[in-house]
């Protein structure tokens, strides 16, 4: 629950009350952060584990790093950059790549409609799971460049200009991988026989 002396204070402000030691700020900052940065990371390594050691890990670097934030970033853009840093360290360590599947495919600007990891005991339609392993394994086969712009738009719901950040790409090339990706990933998906919901 959040502490209610913070319920006021933006991301920014807390970072800047901890850099004045306030610690209480820094525990305001993983209560706001936490499942957030935990459903981000497993989106990268599809695991839940290392998802949660990855979030710690995010946390911890804030915390060593702290002074090196400037307030002339947002908070959420700076802490994205550090989780993602690491997330793609860890996929570089493990040679299988996993991210959550997508359950809609349109064609609007939310391309992709993201669903909550499927339990065995929650879904009983199987022609449902098999479709959502197919996506999900399309997804894997898209280049990382594609995979995490698509993860960043789609399913964290960043902004262009966001990513742009976080990624150190201009906006254009942002708004244009994230086309080619969504080309590329339903292109993918279509091949195995995915019907589109």
């Amino acid at each position: 629950m959040y502490n209610k002396k913070f319920v006021s204070e933006t991301d920014e402000q807390l970072m800047k009350l901890f850099q004045s030691g306030n610690r209480d700020a820094f525990d305001e900052i993983c209560l706001r952060y936490k499942d957030k940065a935990v459903n981000f990371l497993f989106r990268f390594v599809g695991d839940h584990a290392a998802a949660q050691d990855l979030a710690q890990n995010s946390f911890l670097k804030v915390y060593m790093n702290k002074d090196s934030y400037k307030e002339i970033a947002k908070f959420s853009t700076w802490f994205y950059t550090i989780a993602s840093n690491l997330a793609k360290t860890e996929l570089r360590k493990n040679k299988r790549r996993q991210t959550l599947p997508f359950s809609a495919v349109g064609d609007d600007d939310r391309e992709f409609i993201a669903s909550a990891p499927i339990d065995d005991h929650e879904d009983e339609q199987s022609g449902i799971k098999n479709d959502h392993k197919i996506i999900h394994q399309s997804l894997i086969e898209l280049d990382e460049e594609f995979r995490n712009i698509i993860i960043f738009r789609d399913i964290q719901d960043l902004s262009y200009d966001e990513i742009s950040k976080i990624i150190q790409i201009p906006l254009g090339t942002v708004k244009s991988r994230i086309n080619r990706g969504r080309l590329k990933l339903k292109e993918i998906i279509k091949k195995k026989g995915v019907k589109q919901y």
